[in-house]
């Protein structure tokens, strides 16, 4: 008997099918799902009347929501680890061969682990061995050692919960482990000490049990002094390139460590008291979403049910907006990413009502569909004053599923014109992107996929000169001619310009691993082949030059959320990417690399404390407290039931350099100012300096406020401001403005407005 080494996404199993009893079980599987599913009426029902907010819209989406996973199949939907167990467990109460008893454990032990029952999955583990002994039955080599695999990673996975996650401090699991963050529980992390080197003694190659062992002594707080030196990994290999200072997880102190899976936040002043408020999401089909309101004392308050949001539930990512130009930030929700049939789930647009309540007006927008996706970006394509929408996804042959283009109708409604439009048929996405990349005054799209046809559309405007979107409108595909197209599998990706030349440069994150081997290897500076991620500069004429080597930015793997910001306010902007991927053995640091002039990227990760070995997500830069400083907030958790974790707030120190912060307000150009561009000049020690920005661009897994902060180095004066607005085709300019202010500009007002902050 083989024990399958199950490092795919989850799925029926062939000893499942051949074991399946449906009669027995699909009564069994009504049952427990209805167990497992929230019943929002009866939680409502709890909640006194004046804390009670749902719109008509908002509990139609819950209902939806809900009859969608509970009419899923439980044999094979990804989330239903708890029916299967069940399943499992009447099996065992039959007669059964040797054989069809290890197997039948084997799959209950996986699915326990990935349930998040760790204890029992090593139970479960363990009794296959005594079973083998007690049976005088001998294991395959290949069968011990995989036996091996699952044990080591459900010990890691004990150790984890025991000590990070239920007695969670503020150095938990941020890599190198130490002081606080050595595991106070420590039989988890012996377990896996134990059978890692098991695994070692039969094959010294085997990279992956390598890095994981010296993790796990890094929980003992036992490295390296007790690291076999024919394993150790040298301390010096971690070492960051630059001192950052220490960003501390403050979410613990703010009340922001809400416990999740992979998902989407958005830092955004929801409200319009100048503070940024956070959403967060978590993909399980049955989490609620959260909204936490800014106190403006250090602390957040959860306000998720006065806000209307109760079952909101699901979103592996958020997406900010203003579509109806009302002023208040709108929501895109978006599901159902990675789980193929099982995610056709519907995407939400969450519409602000400006008075802290949210309305779900999906149907009401045209905007009701079924697909899994967790992508989509907005922008104004046909420059009318109003948000359109691309939705990325996930398409595959053996299950097509069109990507969308909504054009804003002006009147709270979408249609929708991807095919028309070009952009219908674009594979498997998993991050989209709009940018003025030829600076014409048109968003153009870029769209990251993980079967290698990364896009890039050019924005050629109307097909007959009528202006009419909804008729048809001319997207170009350039990709060849631009020299965008180096890259297999790809996430995350934004236009940003990261030299300050005035072009938007493009970043897409690399996602893809022959085998899990692969993190073992990078983080030992061993040859790999895992996708890394792609710096592509703008040169102006249409092309674009891939400088991810030039730039160091080649040095990461499995990059999932990812974001940029300024963390000293030199006008530079920093990038910080998330880590992970489904499997549980992907335990490595997520990485901050700061920008050195727009010429290279030094890694901070270690020196500002930011190397988490959670699975990172969505990822925010802001100020949070007003202070000139952007913190960064990342949404931690994996894609298993069991995998959660809390999301984290690096809390930025502060660096002394000054800063400005714009507001922008479109009039004839849409009312969030997406496409506006800002032009700040300066002078300093070394000469005139310009630094760029962009309203509305930002990493597609990822949401930074709207609002614009922009670090100014040591200059202590800005010499001028200028804003292009891209609807009116205006310019505005304003001279000798003063540094460490925020002020809040209207499209075509003649003066800067300070904002008291």
């Amino acid at each position: 008997m083989l024990i399958k080494n199950a490092r795919k996404r989850p799925r029926t199993t062939a000893v499942f099918c051949s074991l399946l009893l449906v009669s027995a079980a699909s009564g069994q599987s009504s049952q427990v799902t209805a167990q497992t599913a929230t019943h929002y009426s009866s939680i409502a029902a709890k909640i006194p009347a004046g804390d009670l907010y749902q719109s008509s819209g908002t509990k139609k989406m819950a209902a939806l929501l809900q009859e969608i996973y509970l009419a899923s199949d439980w044999k094979s939907d990804p989330n239903k680890q708890f029916e299967r167990i069940n399943y499992y467990r009447s099996l065992l109460q039959g007669s059964l061969s040797f054989t069809d008893e290890v197997a039948v454990r084997e799959e209950m032990a996986k699915e326990m682990l990935r349930a998040g029952d760790s204890q029992a999955a090593i139970t479960e583990l363990e009794k296959l061995r005594s079973l083998a002994k007690e049976k005088s039955q001998k294991l395959l080599p290949a069968a011990e050692q995989q036996l091996g695999e699952w044990l080591a990673l459900s010990y890691l996975r004990l150790g984890e919960q025991e000590n990070c996650l239920h007695m969670h401090g503020q150095k938990a699991c941020i890599f190198p482990i130490r002081q606080s963050g050595i595991h106070h529980l420590q039989r988890g992390a012996e377990g896996a000490v134990r059978e890692l080197t098991r695994l070692l003694a039969k094959n010294e190659n085997d990279f992956e049990s390598r890095w994981l062992l010296n993790v796990a002594y890094m929980q003992l707080g036992r490295y390296p002094r007790d690291v076999p030196k024919q394993w150790l990994i040298p301390e010096n290999f971690f070492d960051s390139e630059q001192d950052i200072g220490e960003f501390p997880d403050y979410a613990p102190i703010a009340g922001l460590d809400v416990t999740g899976h992979a998902g989407g936040a958005i830092m955004e002043d929801f409200d319009g008291d100048g503070l940024l408020d956070m959403m967060v999401t978590s993909s399980g089909p049955l989490d609620q979403m959260h909204l936490f309101h800014n106190n403006g004392n250090g602390s957040f308050t959860d306000v998720t049910i006065k806000a209307g949001l109760l079952g909101e539930t699901g979103g592996l990512n958020l997406v900010v907006t203003d579509y109806n130009n009302d002023g208040h930030p709108d929501v895109l929700v978006l599901r159902g990413g990675w789980w193929g049939k099982y995610g056709r789930y519907p995407m939400s647009l969450l519409r602000n009502n400006g008075n802290g309540t949210f309305d779900d007006v999906t149907e009401d927008a045209g905007l009701m569909s079924l697909h899994p996706t967790q992508t989509a970006a907005w922008a104004d394509f046909d420059n009318d004053g109003y948000l359109d929408l691309f939705v990325g996804h996930e398409s595959r042959k053996d299950d097509p599923c069109l990507s969308q283009l909504f054009h804003n109708n002006g009147d709270g409604t979408f249609s929708e014109i991807a095919v028309p439009s070009g952009l219908a048929e674009v594979g498997f996405v998993k991050g989209v992107a709009w940018g003025d990349y030829n600076n014409d005054g048109r968003p153009d799209l870029y769209v990251s996929a993980m079967d290698g046809g990364n896009r890039l559309f050019r924005n050629d405007g109307p097909v007959d000169g009528s202006n009419s979107p909804i008729r048809s409108w001319r997207f170009t595909d350039v990709t060849a001619a631009a020299g965008v197209t180096t890259q297999r599998h790809s996430f995350a990706t934004w236009f940003f310009d990261y030299n300050n030349d005035g072009w938007p440069d493009i970043f897409v994150a690399g996602y893809s691993s022959d085998s899990l081997q692969d993190i073992g290897a990078f983080e030992m500076g061993k040859p790999f082949k895992a996708e890394t991620p792609r710096l592509y500069r703008n040169n102006h004429d249409g092309t674009f030059t891939d400088v991810s080597k030039a730039a160091h930015l080649d040095r990461a793997i499995l990059v999932m959320g990812a974001n940029f910001g300024d963390l000293d306010n030199d006008g530079f902007l920093d990038i910080y990417l998330g880590t992970g991927d489904t499997y549980y053995q992907a335990l490595l640091p997520n990485r901050m690399f700061r920008n050195a002039d727009g010429k290279r990227f030094l890694d901070v990760t270690t020196s500002g404390g930011f190397g988490h070995l959670q699975k990172g997500h969505a990822i925010a830069f802001g100020d949070l407290e007003n202070t000139g400083n952007e913190d960064v907030f990342e949404e931690m958790g994996g894609a298993l039931p069991g995998d959660t974790y809390q999301s984290v707030l690096y809390h930025n120190p502060g660096h002394g350099n000054h800063w400005i912060t714009l507001e922008l307000e479109g009039v004839k150009t849409n009312r969030a100012a997406f496409g506006a561009r800002i032009c700040v000049t300066i002078k300093t020690a070394r000469g005139e300096r310009e630094i760029y920005r962009t309203v509305g661009y930002g990493s597609s897994f990822g949401g930074n406020p709207l609002r614009q902060h922009i670090g100014l180095g040591d200059a202590t004066l800005i010499d001028k401001v200028e804003v292009f607005w891209p609807t009116s085709n205006t310019t505005q300019r304003f001279q000798s403005v003063k540094v460490d202010q925020m002020f809040r500009l209207r499209e075509g007002d003649e003066h800067l407005v300070p904002v008291q902050r």
